[in-house]
């Protein structure tokens, strides 16, 4: 038998060298950062190292090198926890109201200065030089007002370039006003983005005027496709880091299988071939609500009489043929308001009304799978109750809809009796829950200039930003071959 000192001392030595071992792997990792790959990495993937001053303090400050994004786990802003992380990591004591930011937190944005006619001139609005662009939205004069009524619906591009020309002329940091930042150099830009009014130009301009043959929407289209042949920054990378707003399912409908490699921002994908639209490429951008928004809102369950609400077009074509049939099984039941409604005669108002006054508001698919009714249930926070199989969410891959929504599969909505039940059986519990959840997420889906923290702007901006690596990639991928012949 070996005696007990010679057992020890190798097992004395293992244990220093694993430790030695580890200690060199984990001040390696310390070192390490994205960078050194060489492939695209998103924002906020890794944490910030943390000061050996601060690991040594004491457990309630473990996380403050950690970068956190726009919305916790559960979805909520915070704020305080950052401003924690930046205020205990930094040498100095921050000022009072100073805003400590990262400028790339800001995805940067090239924008065409294209001819008025595909943007502001769709307004009526008229450069006041030869040389001019673009409306001066540092004037005292407010920008040109899109139209209302049910155009509002699809005005994304509308504010989305108000924005852009907002962050361009702003004094303050992009960071601190502005998810996105326009840069003057296509080559500094993380996107490209493309200032076609298009949902505009479907809506007023889609049918042919006599003696014209060709719409003067389709007429764009064309002249949009030769534009961006022509420009050296869609031919760098085939249009692929291109942003396009097509929000309108009827618009672009003549040059989108053209410019498909681009990313669109559409309302849904009812009307697109997967070959030119998925939700892997594209955004999914909200609809500009109708009804009222209601801060402060305290009409809580027992101020809210009715138990489902639905006010709008009932018999509608493909997918929307549900609606129907939810009519005839619904509009004798206690405590349900179905009806037929539209914009006419302060239609809007009074389905603000309705909906703040009921404690569910269906969504029903229509002629495609989303419809700005959903938004309007939001915002008067009215739990929705979405009945739409095909349905894709803004913003779902950081926003949990479950939290304040009610998702019912078109087969079991169609059984009778099964959404009375189901929604009958929802206690007051339950249901305050989501509501309170509804308020505290209805900031994301309000479109305004100028564009607040965490609103649809700004909110729309992030979900491009998330798409960046995997454009890069692509790009990176299809020049493995180019690049190594360059040589040649």
């Amino acid at each position: 038998m070996a005696p007990r000192g010679r057992t020890l001392l190798p097992l004395a030595a293992a244990t220093v060298l694993v430790a030695s071992t580890i200690f060199l792997f984990a001040a390696a990792g310390a070192r390490w950062r994205p960078a050194d790959t060489d492939l695209p990495v998103p924002p906020h993937a890794f944490p910030t190292a943390v000061p050996a001053a601060v690991t040594a303090s004491s457990s309630s400050n473990a996380t403050a090198g950690k970068e956190l994004s726009f919305l916790d786990e559960n979805g909520r802003p915070d704020d305080s926890s950052s401003a924690s992380a930046s205020s205990s990591t930094s040498g100095a004591t921050p000022a009072a109201g100073a805003v400590r930011c990262d400028p790339r937190d800001a995805v940067r944005v090239f924008m065409y200065d294209m001819p008025p006619e595909f943007h502001f001139g769709l307004l009526g609005w008229s450069p006041p030089s030869p040389d001019s662009v673009w409306p001066d939205v540092t004037a005292a004069s407010p920008p040109p007002r899109y139209p209302g009524g049910l155009n509002q619906q699809h005005s994304v591009e509308y504010w989305l370039t108000l924005d852009l020309l907002s962050s361009s002329s702003s004094s303050s940091p992009p960071c601190g006003r502005h998810s996105a930042v326009r840069v003057s150099d296509s080559r500094d830009a993380d996107l490209v983005f493309v200032p076609f009014f298009a949902s505009l130009s479907y809506n007023r301009h889609y049918r042919p005027v006599p003696p014209e043959k060709v719409s003067r929407d389709r007429a764009l289209q064309e002249k949009l496709v030769r534009y961006l042949a022509a420009r050296p920054e869609w031919r760098r990378f085939g249009g692929a880091d291109h942003v396009i707003v097509a929000h309108h399912p009827n618009s672009l409908l003549h040059a989108r299988a053209v410019l498909h490699p681009a990313v669109f921002v559409l309302s849904d994908f009812g009307r697109y071939p997967p070959r030119v639209a998925s939700l892997e490429k594209d955004v999914i951008a909200p609809y500009k609500h109708m009804a009222k928004t209601y801060a402060n809102d305290s009409a809580g369950f027992d101020d809210r009489p009715t138990l489902l609400y639905f006010r709008g077009a009932i018999y509608r074509k493909e997918g929307g043929s549900i609606r129907q049939e939810l009519y005839y099984m619904l509009k004798e039941e206690k405590d349900v308001y179905f009806s037929f409604g539209s914009v006419q005669d302060h239609g809007a108002s009074k389905a603000s009304q309705g909906m703040h006054s009921s404690k569910f508001c269906l969504n029903i698919a229509g002629d495609t799978p989303s419809s700005n009714r959903l938004f309007d249930a939001i915002v008067t926070h009215c739990v929705p109750v979405i009945i739409s199989d095909d349905i894709e969410l803004p913003y779902e891959d950081v926003l949990d809809y479950s939290k304040f929504s009610i998702f019912v599969r078109s087969s079991d909505a169609v059984k009778k009796g099964y959404l009375m039940r189901l929604l009958s059986g929802v206690s007051k519990q339950q249901w305050t829950k989501m509501w309170d959840r509804l308020k505290e997420v209805d900031k994301h889906f309000e479109y305004q200039y100028p564009s607040q923290k965490d609103d649809a702007v700004q909110m729309i901006w992030q979900a491009l930003s998330r798409k960046v690596p995997s454009i890069k990639l692509k790009v990176h991928r299809s020049s493995r071959f180019s690049r190594s012949n360059r040589g040649k």
